[in-house]
């Protein structure tokens, strides 16, 4: 490769002729013109960068080197939002700007992604006051391809398949690109490996709800031996509080409430009694259980069901004690652990079945959600 470097503190951008093509700018002080050769198979260092051209691949992260690079465009396709309100303000825009990639982030072709209360509440500005600024490209549940990673990513390399729950706090500074998008950038931290015995669409429906549910258990101190109820058992985190209380927990008794159309669904999930709430009033039970979680906004009723000292946790709605409320923090360690249990079908994702919708029906599943009759998840798949 021949550079030619010429005049006073000139700054030119160079082109190597190896592939893949790779391009770079630097400023050098010369006090005459010289040609200068530069053999292709030596590693060029500029502008605080190291770049090893290789024929065939990008080669794999060293200290040096900020980011690796594979084929991105500056510009994708993405939903996003302008301003706050009803599913009306969603706009789908061909030419956003991809993401940048932090040090200890990695970026993700997005192959599916799912929708949960939190996106539309945050598309309603019911907490602008701790949201990112506006513009917004919504979306918290990702699964995809790692295709560029930062110098400070240490498990994750460009290929692997991940999925996870992309902003670390769902309420508070929650980032402004999400998953409903081409690609997002994420902390590895956030992030597993997806499960080989998942398709990306099963994956994408998983992060939120099950790091909700699992952590949810977790605050109340759920061990074997214990019973539950829970409150809107077939919704994303419903069905999945009452896999991970039977099959990981080792829950005595689990007690789940359905409309009467999907009580078959809350037996086949591991509930032992399933109660149709159309037709009985689950604290008029004579008995009561250790834990309630409420995934539905009825905590008042809640703490009528509980033994003495028990708890319930409540996601959403008006809180009466010894009701707690619980808002999520994304970890991917979480994910990690339960990867066994969904490698062998113990826990499932639940998708509801009107979907996957293609990424062209983003609002029309906005508005699917928004109805509270979603069985499972609500998942975006493909998105190309």
């Amino acid at each position: 490769m021949e550079a030619t470097l010429t005049s006073i503190t000139t700054s030119r951008t160079f082109h190597s002729t190896i592939t893949p093509k790779c391009s770079f700018t630097f400023r050098e002080n010369i006090s005459s013109t010289r040609k200068k050769t530069v053999p292709a198979t030596r590693k060029l260092t500029f502008s605080l960068k190291r770049i090893t051209p290789i024929a065939s691949k990008v080669s794999a992260s060293s200290e040096t080197e900020t980011t690796q690079v594979v084929n991105i465009p500056s510009e994708m396709k993405a939903w996003v939002y302008g301003e706050y309100g009803g599913v009306d303000v969603l706009k789908f825009d061909e030419k956003v700007a991809v993401p940048q990639v932090n040090e200890d982030q990695v970026l993700i072709k997005v192959k599916a992604a799912a929708l949960n209360p939190v996106d539309f509440k945050r598309r309603q500005g019911k907490f602008k006051a701790t949201d990112s600024p506006l513009p917004t490209v919504p979306g918290y549940d990702v699964a995809g391809v790692v295709v560029k990673v930062g110098s400070q990513v240490k498990e994750l390399k460009v290929g692997d398949e991940v999925y996870g729950d992309i902003h670390e706090k769902a309420l508070d500074g929650p980032k402004q690109s999400g998953s409903l998008a081409e690609y997002t950038a994420v902390e590895e931290k956030l992030l597993a490996l997806k499960p080989k015995s998942l398709d990306f669409a099963q994956a994408a429906a998983l992060p939120l709800a099950i790091e909700t549910a699992y952590e949810g258990l977790e605050k109340t101190g759920f061990s074997a031996g214990k019973s539950i109820l829970v409150l809107n058992g077939a919704g994303g985190v419903g069905s999945l509080v009452i896999q991970l209380a039977k099959h990981v927990f080792g829950a005595s008794n689990v007690a789940a409430t359905a409309s009467t159309a999907k009580l078959d669904l809350l037996k086949s999930l591991g509930a032992d009694l399933a109660i149709d709430y159309t037709k009985e009033n689950f604290e008029d039970l004579p008995e009561k259980f250790d834990v309630v979680y409420d995934a539905i906004g009825q905590c008042d009723r809640a703490v009528k069901a509980i033994k003495e000292g028990g708890s319930v946790v409540a996601l959403t709605g008006a809180v009466t004690p010894p009701g707690f409320r619980f808002v999520v923090t994304s970890n991917g360690e979480v994910l990690k652990k339960l990867n066994p249990y969904l490698e062998s079908g113990k826990v499932k994702p639940v998708i509801d079945p009107k979907g996957p919708f293609p990424f062209s029906q983003v609002v029309e599943a906005f508005s699917y959600i928004e109805t509270n009759k979603a069985t499972g998840k609500v998942v975006i798949h493909p998105i190309p």
